[in-house]
């Protein structure tokens, strides 16, 4: 024996081995058995039990396949019209005939057809007719609720346009496997990209490629381009997000995206020379024209309805947005819209008398450039009861009652306030902010942010100067260097903040300066929501034009359009005494307040007027309807040259000046003229119910709330100076909130740099002067 073996022998000689427990000797208390776990769940029994399962379901899909039989199909013939009505009930509209035009396979240019199958089903001309996978992905989706459903090949999307239906069910998807799988061994791979093509849905109410062609290049199918059949292989994915005429910057840039991806597809496959696609370029896409029936309001009513139906479906049956809009689209609904008959007769009356009715576009070119839209919400249960989207559906297809590419202008203050209030904020040397405080007015005052400047000094209207002012007088007149001043003391983030809380669409807005003077883009609905969620208290209103949705005995749940507080009920109630002032004692007090039909009832609202004049608005409300007006500058044709020296193109935002004849065109003219002339005429007279000490709506204090001293930093001023240039140009009809004392401050704060104007303008963003510098004229 080694020396190794000799240590390795005494290593184990000088330990006592552990005694072996007997057989009879129970295991631990508490620690389960071993032995019947190792009993129970054997390999033999796991395998057994797979391929028992596994056998199951191999018997039930044979038993599925034999006893499913490809159904009749005739997709047109199962199309119903849909029927709108008024909330009363009376008919508004019937939406019921198929635009769809069957085309033979052979009418389509071959590239066109490979658009198709390079952006739904690369392996079309290989594959079985089932993504298994992708199917098995959507049934586990559909049971555990997850929502959106995707993978089909364009077999199973034919079967789901042309034998189905749009639902989202374990059944559906099952028969639509069955179905796909049976068509594809019955057919060819023509006759289905053939039946594929001419049953999708493209929007704008076109069925099948040659109806799509015609709607949005004016071609007939065999005439299509490459690049066009890509942009409508595109489409079939988000038909309304992806319609260039309508789209929102993100669809612009997500159908583009998909643009792309369908060629580069093409080239990967070999089916388009990269020589070739390298000089493609998008294709230029022609205006909408409205649908046969839908005349007037009644297309810009039907269409918004729509829209809403489609996000319902979305939301609670986890559609993709192609399938919504195909399960809505003339699929026989009957769809009760929340409008009132009166109202909505009203409205069309204010907007043709105040505005439609003056236009001349014979004497005057820049009156066929004038665009009206509008939404009057009630704030209690946040109907839409009236909307005005245009002159007529078929002239103007998209709706200027909902379309975002406008400036808010001075609209958008309001909001800056309600943050203010909302957070409790304060000046940068520590003051409240509230409805008496008072900061610099100067135009062209260079914002701050604690002592440093922010490179942003926007003009006042007409580049006036006002001094010290009170937030107050400040909305009345609508002075943009306060409330550039005030974003930055309470914080951008935090405004847009409030913005998005409100009912904003504020994503891809950046929180900058700019944004004080409404430079981004919104649209009546979005502001007359916002407004009304002032008026209903800070409790969040969401305008929704549906009533009910019924298909086929079943109904869709319309969610509430009111819904929790946003914003405390003291900041939304002093946002609104506060506003009563513009009215009264402000830019809205002539075409509102002077009105001989308002009869003492108390309205609250704000006017704005965007940058170059392109939109003029006003916003307002009395305490049991909101309505927001907005003008927009659109270029009827193309030509001439822009504020900036641009060439126009027609659908440009081009100015309003002299439209009607007059100058320049504000929100304290036409807009609140046609609010004026609609809201009196169906408003009972009710007065607010506000729960605030603040504002013009309430009696004023005899003292000022803090004393001032000499170290005061320029956005916040002493209380008792009055504005150095605010002169209503009428007699207020009532006592303003803040009385000017009769004597301003002997000493000017030490710490005031803000009284010394810039030597240059304001270089960052949009300016809103409540319109153009040097000139006279309403706000």
């Amino acid at each position: 024996m080694g020396r190794a073996e000799e240590r390795r022998a005494r290593q184990r000689g000088g330990h006592r081995a552990a005694p072996q427990r007997r057989r009879s000797e129970p295991a631990a208390a508490g620690r389960p058995a071993k032995g019947l776990i190792r009993r129970m769940f054997t390999w033999k029994k796991i395998l057994g039990t797979v391929f028992t399962v596994c056998l199951l379901g191999i018997l039930g899909f044979v038993g599925l396949y034999l006893y499913v039989d490809i159904p009749e199909g005739n997709a047109a013939a199962q199309r119903q019209s849909n029927i709108y009505k008024f909330s009363d009930g009376t008919i508004l509209a019937r939406d019921g005939e198929v635009n769809r035009e069957i085309v033979d396979l052979s009418k389509v240019p071959r590239k066109v057809q490979l658009t198709f199958v390079a952006a739904e089903n690369k392996s079309f001309y290989h594959d079985a007719g089932v993504d298994f996978r992708g199917t098995a992905r959507a049934l586990l989706n559909t049971v555990s609720g997850k929502g959106k459903q995707g993978g089909s090949t364009i077999t199973q999307q034919y079967v789901k346009n042309f034998y189905l239906n749009q639902d989202q069910t374990v059944t559906r998807k099952l028969k639509e496997l069955v179905i796909a799988l049976k068509v594809d061994r019955e057919t060819s791979k023509d006759d289905i990209l053939a039946g594929y093509i001419n049953t999708s849905y493209y929007g704008r109410n076109a069925y099948g490629i040659q109806a799509a062609a015609q709607a949005y290049f004016r071609v007939d199918a065999q005439d299509l381009t490459v690049e066009q059949g890509a942009y409508l292989a595109a489409l079939l994915q988000a038909p309304s997000q992806y319609d260039w005429a309508v789209a929102t910057p993100t669809g612009k840039r997500l159908v583009t995206e998909r643009w792309n991806y369908v060629l580069d597809n093409m080239v990967e496959e070999g089916w388009l020379p990269k020589a070739q696609r390298a000089g493609l370029h998008f294709p230029e896409i022609k205006e909408p024209k409205g649908a046969p029936g839908l005349e007037g309001q009644k297309g810009y009513l039907v269409e918004l309805a729509n829209r809403q139906l489609e996000q319902h479906l979305m939301a609670q049956q986890g559609l993709t947005q192609s399938q919504a809009e195909s399960a809505v689209i003339e699929n026989g609904w009957t769809i009760t819209l929340n409008i009132d008959r009166k109202k909505q007769a009203a409205l069309e009356k204010a907007v043709k008398t105040e505005l439609t009715g003056r236009l001349d576009e014979k004497r005057r070119k820049v009156d066929a450039d004038v665009q009206a839209g509008a939404v009057s919400v009630d704030p209690a249960t946040g109907r839409i009861v009236a909307l005005y989207g245009g002159e007529d559906y078929y002239k103007h297809y998209y709706s200027n009652a909902t379309r975002t590419d406008y400036q808010p202008a001075s609209t958008f203050k309001p909001v800056i306030l309600a943050a203010a209030l909302e957070r409790n904020a304060t000046t940068q040397d520590g003051k409240p902010i509230t409805a008496d405080t008072v900061y610099d007015g100067t135009s062209r005052r260079q914002v701050l942010d604690h002592g440093s400047r922010v490179g942003f000094a926007p003009p006042n209207e007409d580049d006036r100067d006002y001094g010290k002012i009170t937030v107050q007088n400040a909305m009345n007149a609508s002075v943009n260097s306060v409330f550039a001043q005030m974003g930055v003391d309470v914080g951008m983030r935090e405004v847009m903040g409030t913005a998005g809380r409100l009912g904003m669409d504020t994503k891809g807005m950046q929180a900058v300066p700019a944004q004080t003077l409404g430079s981004m883009g919104a649209s009546p609905l979005e502001m007359a929501g916002i407004y009304a969620t002032f008026d209903n208290h800070g409790y969040k209103v969401t305008p929704t034009i549906l009533k009910s949705a019924e298909n086929k005995g079943r109904s869709v749940d319309v969610p509430k359009a009111v819904g929790g507080s946003v914003i405390s009920r003291t900041a939304a109630d002093t946002v609104t005494s506060v506003l009563t002032g513009v009215v009264d004692d402000g830019t809205a007090q002539e075409s509102v307040a002077g009105n001989p039909l308002r009869d003492g009832q108390q309205v609250a609202g704000k006017t704005g007027t965007s940058d170059c004049n392109r939109s003029a608005w006003f916003t307002g409300y009395t305490p049991d309807l909101v309505t927001s007006v907005g003008l927009f500058g659109e270029a009827d044709k193309a030509g001439g040259t822009g504020c900036e020296g641009e060439p126009i193109k027609k659908g440009a935002h081009v100015s309003l000046k002299g439209a009607m004849g007059g100058g320049r065109v504000n929100g304290g003219g036409p807009p609140a003229k046609i609010w004026a002339a609609y809201t009196f005429g169906v408003t009972d007279k009710a007065a607010f119910d506000l729960n605030t000490t603040q504002g013009a709506a309430v009696e004023p204090t005899e003292t000022p709330t803090w004393t001032p001293t000499e170290t005061e930093t320029p956005s916040q001023t002493p209380t008792s100076a009055p504005p150095t240039s605010e002169t209503p140009s009428r007699t207020p009809s009532r006592t303003p909130s803040q009385t000017p004392p009769s004597q301003t401050p002997s000493e000017t704060p030490s710490q005031t740099p803000s009284s010394e104007p810039p030597t240059t303008p304001a270089t960052e963003g949009p300016l809103d002067p409540e319109s153009g510098l040097g000139e006279p004229g309403q706000r």
